[in-house]
């Protein structure tokens, strides 16, 4: 029995399923979930000390690497102040000003605790700014773990196979509109029979959740379109993507410009963190200054809002983009090939820092059901054969995988090396198969 195998036999009697978040259960793969030690650049170390390159970033936030010293230093001078104060900060006021300045579209933003309580906010403000019901979401989206937009989510419920929740009664989802990811035509159907009563179209402008789907060219724009003829607003959930693939997110990536934007993740370094924003006549809603209510004891705690700042810093120098989205390409390029080479059905994406894996036979994946082509089966295979040469892969074949500044060519050559020898033995795996 590994050390991992004894600390999650402790957490299951304790904890459900021994997680406490199901993206991080091996459920979909098998196996025991591997126990985290410590981190530092590129690299983790389990339990037991055993060393793996981190291919999923805290899944998303540590683009500069774990123990960035830039962002340790900056935590550790605001540890010796204060951990929260209840009370407004410096911190908060001046992290709020970058983004503020980063992204266009933001004139204000209100920090919170978390990505599902940004994007709840974001859609109770929606519906309290246009007085009406009705949210358009897509897919394989995941906006969180919000009772309204859990129908046909990705991320953990896409991977368990159950993309609806308990718990959420009938009546908080009828105000829910479902769309295919990448298909404005449906879009503009929901439109023309629900039009007047659409508060919001919320959607992940890469699709993250489902394995990293990107947009088709004219997508994101047709929802612009829409939302401004129907007088209803747009939605970026940028919590993956929000400084990301862009010093201004996947809208500054695609030239658009929503009504609200969802953060998360990197603007927290590595801490728990979310944040809303947008134009300040849709923002000034917000309470105190407007009758839509929200809250939080911790929002804004300077502690988070150091360790985005330090981050931030970091991202606005020359080139950082341009060199993470090299290492990106450099990774699923080799990946392809080695997978061509060894005839196994493969897909992928990217974009910077950011990429998909699929195993299925489709040229491109696009939406929610062209996702669900993967063959899990190989993924599965395919994800301990990398855990086994030390790869720290998503435990799930509809996850996105996030490299750092900290993977240098090096690293990403020492990825692509296990992963030809994993490609090998599925190809082996194969034809034994197919000859009985």
């Amino acid at each position: 029995m590994t050390a991992s195998d004894s600390y999650f036999e402790r957490a299951k009697a304790v904890i459900p399923g021994g997680v406490n978040s199901p993206v991080r259960s091996f459920q979909s793969v098998g196996g025991t979930p591997v126990f985290m030690a410590r981190a530092q650049g590129a690299f983790l170390w389990d339990t037991s000390g055993r060393e793996y390159i981190d291919c999923i970033g805290s899944w998303g936030p540590m683009i500069l690497g774990h123990g960035n010293q830039q962002v340790i230093q900056a935590v550790q001078q605001q540890l010796e102040l204060a951990l929260s104060f209840g009370a407004p900060t410096e911190q908060e006021t001046r992290l709020a000003e970058v983004i503020c300045r980063m992204v266009p579209s933001v004139d204000l933003v209100r920090m919170v605790n978390s990505g599902t309580e940004a994007s709840m906010s974001a859609i109770r403000l929606a519906r309290g700014y246009t007085r009406r019901d009705y949210i358009i979401k897509f897919a394989g989206c995941y906006h969180g773990h919000v009772d309204a937009l859990l129908v046909k989510a990705g991320s953990g419920a896409l991977t368990a196979g159950v993309p609806d929740s308990g718990g959420v009664p009938k009546s908080f989802t009828r105000h829910t509109l479902i769309a295919r990811y990448n298909d404005p035509e449906q879009v503009k159907s929901l439109f023309r029979r629900y039009g007047d009563e659409i508060a919001a179209v919320i959607v992940e402008p890469i699709a993250g959740n489902m394995g990293c789907v990107l947009p088709e060219p004219g997508f994101l724009s047709s929802l612009e379109d829409l939302c401004t003829h129907y007088g209803s607003l747009l939605i970026f959930d940028e919590v993956m993507t929000g400084f990301r693939v862009h010093p201004a997110g996947a809208q500054g990536l695609y030239g658009c410009r929503p009504d609200l934007t969802v953060f998360g993740k990197i603007i927290g370094g590595g801490l728990p963190v979310g944040a809303f924003g947008g134009r300040q006549d849709i923002m000034s809603h917000l309470a105190p200054e407007g009758s839509v209510y929200q809250a939080g004891t911790l929002s804004g705690n300077p502690v988070a809002m150091t360790a985005g700042l330090a981050t931030l810093e970091q991202l606005q120098k020359e080139g950082v983009y341009a060199a993470l989205t090299d290492r990106t390409h450099q990774l699923v390029t080799g990946l392809r090939l080695a997978a061509e080479r060894h005839q196994i059905p493969f897909s992928a994406s990217c974009v910077c820092g950011m990429f998909g894996l699929f195993f299925t036979q489709a040229d491109k994946v696009t939406d929610y059901e062209s996702v669900q082509s993967t063959d899990i089966g190989l993924f599965r295979s395919f994800f301990h054969y990398m855990l086994e040469a030390g790869i720290y892969l998503a435990p799930s074949p509809f996850e996105s995988g996030f490299l750092s500044t900290a993977h240098d060519s090096e690293i990403v050559m020492r990825i692509l090396e296990a992963s030809d020898e994993a490609f090998g033995k599925l190809r082996k795996k194969k034809e034994k198969a197919d000859n009985g």
